[in-house]
């Protein structure tokens, strides 16, 4: 099974930061988020990974190669433009000689989760899902006091509400028929493509999960995981990376 992990973002929320690395080269530790994923997803059996790069993304090439030294096969999609976080996988088909009772996990470069992949996978499969979209729970804690006002009167208020949804992990488990679908060359997101797939009568489902997961988007993200380094990676992944850093 092939796992896309895309890397082709800017990440101008963590400038200064990104100005000279692209965000899966942020270092958590003394290795860079996309190392951490990459060793994760080998230990549920993922072997072939694509990378779909952009914006600085000769340094991704240049830091992970072939991902020989990780004891995997990496191969690299290039975005001439940006394709959002469906659109990538428009690449695949031209690139790849894809098995279309297959599945391919897609997953963003920025994440840190302990999800099971292996649960996941036999989720996706025993539902015979087209999509399966990992999701978790999120509680927002709104800062303000929130008025009910009619005709300039105020009718109630509830005071710092908080309010409980459903979110999408940047995870997917994705049938490899399903990129028929996905104009190429194009911007496309996932948020589009589902809503494609549910136009079309297609099963897109939700795996729930409650194991740490965290995107890394901003600076206090960043500051979340060092604060609790420990709780975050194991200490094989907070020793020094087995790759040359100075590739960078």
């Amino acid at each position: 099974m092939k796992a896309l992990i895309l890397a082709g973002g800017h990440g101008s929320r963590l400038r200064p930061w990104t100005f000279s690395v692209p965000k899966p080269l942020i270092p958590i530790g003394e290795r860079p988020i996309m190392e951490i994923i990459i060793k994760r997803l080998k230990k549920f059996g993922f072997h072939n990974f694509v990378v779909s790069v952009g914006y600085r993304g000769e340094l991704i090439e240049a830091f992970f190669q072939n991902g020989e030294k990780l004891g995997v096969k990496i191969d690299y999609v290039r975005e001439l433009s940006p394709l959002g976080t469906a659109g990538p996988l428009s690449l695949l088909s031209d690139r790849f000689n894809i098995d279309l009772d297959s599945s391919i996990l897609l997953m963003n470069g920025d994440i840190l989760t302990r999800i099971n992949f292996t649960e996941l996978m036999r989720y996706h499969k025993k539902n015979n899902f087209d999509v399966t979209v990992v999701v978790k729970k999120f509680n927002m804690k709104f800062p303000y006091g929130i008025l009910k006002i009619k005709n300039a009167a105020i009718k109630s208020v509830m005071e710092k509400p908080v309010y409980h949804y459903d979110i999408s992990t940047g995870i997917y488990m994705i049938k490899a028929e399903v990129l028929k679908f996905i104009p190429k060359g194009k911007f496309f997101t996932m948020p589009q493509l589902i809503e494609l797939l549910i136009r079309r009568k297609k099963k897109v489902g939700a795996y729930f999960s409650k194991k740490q997961w965290l995107a890394v988007e901003e600076q206090a993200d960043l500051e979340r995981i060092y604060a609790d380094l420990d709780s975050w990676l194991d200490k094989s992944e907070i020793k020094s990376s087995r790759l040359n850093n100075n590739q960078l």
